[in-house]
Parts: C-alpha cells; structure tokens; sequence
C-alpha cells in the first residue's frame, strides 16, 4: 500500500509534553467495530471488558540509552551523541550515532563527564563497524554487570525526539517514562499504553474478573522512524527481541478456549502475541527475535482488543491499527480526537480498539 494513505496533518499542541496525573486519568477514544466512537478514560477501562477477557502488559524496562559523549585520539575531539538500540552480546551494542559522519571503525568515544562517578569516571567505546544511517557497532570498555551500570551512571532516559526536542529531559522522566511492570531491562523505548495503568486500576481489573499476564519485548529505536518508502511492502522492519513463557502461553490459551478475549496493551503486545501465534491463534512459548510488520490485509490471530496511544502519521504503528480497525475507521478516530483535543504521541491518551470484523 502507499505510505501516503496512512498520513495526516497533526496541531504541534497535540503532542503531550508530560502524561496526565494520575496515569489513569487520562483519555480513552473506544473504537467499536463497527466505528461508533465512545469517549471515556482509561480508569473506566473495566466496564468495556468481560469476565474471563485476559490482558497481556509489557514488561520491558527503559534502560538510560542516551549517551554524550567525545571522540578522543585524534587532533579534534567532536561531540558525539548516541542512543543505544540493541545489545549484541555483555560488551557490545548496535547505537545510533550522531554526527555518524565523524566517526570511523577503531575511533574511542568517551562517553560521561570525567570526574563524575562512574566506577572510573567515564566509558569508553570503540567503534568496530559502522552501517548505514548513522548506526554503529560500539565495543564498551566494561562487560556485563559493570557496563549495565556505567551505562546506568552516564546514560539519561531516551525520550522520543517529538518529546525531547521541545524540551530537557529531567529526572521526573525516569519515573514517568516507565511502566509499573517494568522488570526487565533491555528497551530503548517505553511500551506507552502500559504508562496508563495504575495499582488501583490492576485492582479494578481483577475485582472485574479479568486476569492480567506479563511478556517481554525490547521496543527498540526503530520504533520512532516514520516509513520513508512509497510503498509499505518496501519498509523494513528493526528486529526486536521477545519472549513468552510456557505458563503464560497455556494460561492464554485456556482462558481463550473457555471464551476470554485476549486484550493487548499496547502494539509491543500485539506484535510479539501475533509473532508466537499458529494459523489456528494457539500461542507458543517464544524467545526470539521479531520483525513482524502489520499492515492492512493482516489477519489477526491471538489478539482480539488493542489499547494502544495515538501514534505518529507514516509510522508503522498507524498501519498496524489501521489493520486492526480499518483504515477508514482510524482516519475518523484520529480526526475526532485531534478536534477534541486528545493528547498524542507517548506520554498522551489512549484508544480501545475492538477488532473490526473479517
């Protein structure tokens, strides 16, 4: 399909600078499967499910994978920023470099502020490769456990650049900018529609019958690109790293079989749940890498209900819902939420999408 259906024009005051307070307060647009429109909040998420409706969080952790840094070893020593977007092994990640154009394989960036304390005051980084676009391959001068923390130590939270680029980064966005299920480290980006959940509203869940079950995706960089291709078919997706547990595959398929609705908070879910999905929906034991790309035409298979944030025009996650709801019935959406007001992008409102009908 072309790119350019999946466009629209966005007020920059629409996109949310910080989330609502509390999280569940903020807006949900419930898109039914036939169109109809309904507005609520995410606290009234409850009454839109059923007993038995089994829901699906992420609970990947952000990690500070925004490091600043300098060149070292040559007669100039240029500022260098780079955002961390996948570990390939205890000492080595794949980041996105900016300016690329300075840099070439065996030149050391020193990443931190010498003085600070970071086991030795800074990190080093070799570059052993460089690709295309600005990514690099970094060998770090720690391994494991101490680089994790020395990342920790010199590293801020990676807000989104639509965030970031109107204002700093500061320390209410390490807690803001994570999910209450956050557990395991390794994202590069928060898994949004997770932000809006609360303890009370995980209490009103279960009060209402619905059991709520944890997955892992590592959302990487890739996340924030839009699709510069023509034509969707000629976008390639970044692979990020998933898993599903046996016990929580068994648990969705029971729940499943005895009429529960699997409800995927948030595209991450959604993505990594169709991933470990058979032809018939049965969903298996996953621990792997996934580079799935939903566009309209995709026929679903384990996910029945997506809340999910208001995403990017051109960006894979509007294709992704418009293959949910349809095309059509997302356009409408998006239009009456930018003329209502609602909040975009990360740190904005939410939608409950009920899956249009094959």
């Amino acid at each position: 399909m072309r790119t350019d259906l999946f466009d629209f024009e966005l007020p920059p005051d629409s996109i949310a600078l910080r989330p609502a307070s509390p999280r569940d307060a903020a807006r949900m647009l419930v898109v039914h499967p036939d169109g109809v429109l309904r507005d609520a909040t995410i606290a009234d998420l409850p009454q839109w499910l059923e007993p038995g409706d089994q829901i699906v969080v992420n609970d990947t952790k952000v990690i500070a994978a925004q490091l600043k840094g300098r060149r070292i070893g040559r007669e100039t020593e240029p500022k260098i920023e780079a955002t961390l977007i996948k570990r390939l092994d205890g000492s080595r990640w794949q980041a996105l470099v900016k300016p690329a154009k300075k840099l070439s394989s065996g030149d050391t960036i020193r990443f931190g502020n010498e003085g600070k304390v970071c086991l030795l005051g800074h990190l080093d980084a070799e570059v052993e490769a460089k690709g295309q676009e600005g990514e690099v391959t970094l060998s770090f001068s720690f391994h494991g456990p101490a680089l994790d923390q020395a990342i920790s130590d010199v590293g801020v939270t990676p807000l989104p650049p639509y965030i970031a680029s109107k204002r700093t980064p500061d320390d209410q966005d390490v807690s803001d900018y994570q999910t209450m299920f956050a557990a395991n480290e390794g994202a590069v980006a928060a898994p949004t529609a997770g932000l809006h959940f609360t303890p009370a509203l995980q209490a009103a869940l279960r009060n209402r019958g619905i059991e709520l079950h944890q997955l892992t995706l590592h959302v990487g960089a890739g996340t924030f690109l839009p699709v510069k291709m023509d034509e969707t078919s000629e976008h390639k997706m970044h692979a990020e790293w998933g898993c599903i547990t046996a016990e929580t595959a068994a648990a969705l398929n029971a729940a499943r079989a005895k009429g529960g609705r699997i409800v995927a908070i948030g595209t991450t879910s959604l993505r990594l749940l169709e991933s470990a999905a058979n032809a018939d929906g049965t969903i298996q034991p996953f621990a792997a890498e996934t580079s799935i790309f939903i566009t309209p035409g995709y026929r679903f298979r384990a996910v029945d209900i997506l809340l999910t944030n208001f995403h990017l025009p051109r960006s894979t996650l509007f294709m992704l819902v418009s293959a949910f709801s349809g095309l059509e019935t997302m356009q409408r959406a998006y239009a009456h939420a930018i003329r209502d007001g609602y909040r975009f992008y990360s740190y904005g409102d939410a939608c409950l999408l009920f899956r249009a009908r094959d």
